[in-house]
């Protein structure tokens, strides 16, 4: 009903329609009929199956042509940049004892706890939504924005991709969700590499499906062979019905024979 793959059939629980001459020749006891009616229902049947086949199969063509290289080149380069912002990462260790400065509006922050307040006094000057750049921190430029919807104000890392850090109320807690968040890249990594390589395999077992021909294409053809063949004797033993009705005469269009009494 969708148009939508799968396809889903379900059984027509109203009496078959038929028509006056197959009612007549049904009557007759015409094995054709019952044959006809059965094939007309597999035949619906696997053009049904078919045309859902051929659906996901032009879907599979489609995604093999342009979604699964766009994925795979878009995952590719994303992988580029996680590993090159790791690097960056690299150069500014994380330890327990040390905090590296945190610039914001050109004020220079050596201390934790007044790098968190300056950051929580820049989200209340926002002015607007959209995202502008008020410093940096360990290697990676800060894009502050706030989400109307949401009512949230986030931090984006940016280096080579930008990392995004939802900010919250606390004065080290939002440090330590930018270092979260810088830390956590190796894994980043190791996820998107898996998509990656999940991506390839879709595509390698898209590509063996779309070799694929309708397993039921034979079937389909020796029933619709047979169809053609029923429909055939059907039409000719209607004609041959009704040329049998055109040749037995009306009762009343019986001449009377003339009867020729003898005379008195």
């Amino acid at each position: 009903m969708t148009s939508k793959s799968p396809v889903r059939s379900a059984e027509d629980i109203d009496e078959t329609a038929l028509s006056y001459a197959e009612i007549k020749a049904l009557a007759t006891g015409n094995p054709h009929i019952k044959e006809k009616m059965d094939l007309d229902t597999q035949v619906a049947k696997l053009k049904l199956i078919k045309s859902s086949f051929m659906s996901q199969k032009y879907e599979l063509e489609d995604k093999v042509i342009k979604e699964y290289p766009q994925e795979i080149a878009l995952l590719t380069e994303r992988i580029q940049g996680i590993e090159k912002d790791i690097e960056i990462v690299k150069q500014y260790p994380k330890s327990e004892d040390k905090f590296y400065p945190m610039t914001i509006d050109g004020l220079t922050y050596l201390d934790k706890e007044q790098a968190g307040k300056a950051m929580l006094e820049r989200c209340q000057k926002m002015k607007s939504p959209e995202p502008v750049c008020i410093g940096d921190y360990r290697g990676f430029s800060m894009d502050l924005s706030f989400d109307t919807f949401s009512k949230v104000f986030y931090i984006s890392l940016k280096g080579n991709l930008s990392h995004k850090v939802e900010l919250g109320s606390d004065v080290f807690g939002n440090i330590q969700r930018l270092d979260n968040a810088l830390e956590g890249l190796s894994k980043r990594l190791d996820t998107t590499k898996e998509n990656l390589e999940e991506i390839k395999k879709q595509l390698d077992i898209a590509n063996i499906e779309i070799q694929k021909e309708f397993p039921q294409e034979e079937e389909l053809k020796t029933k619709l062979k047979r169809l053609a063949e029923v429909d055939a004797l059907l039409n000719m033993d209607k004609k041959e019905h009704e040329g049998a009705e055109l040749g037995e005469p009306d009762e009343q269009e019986i001449p009377l024979k003339k009867v020729v009494g003898l005379e008195r």
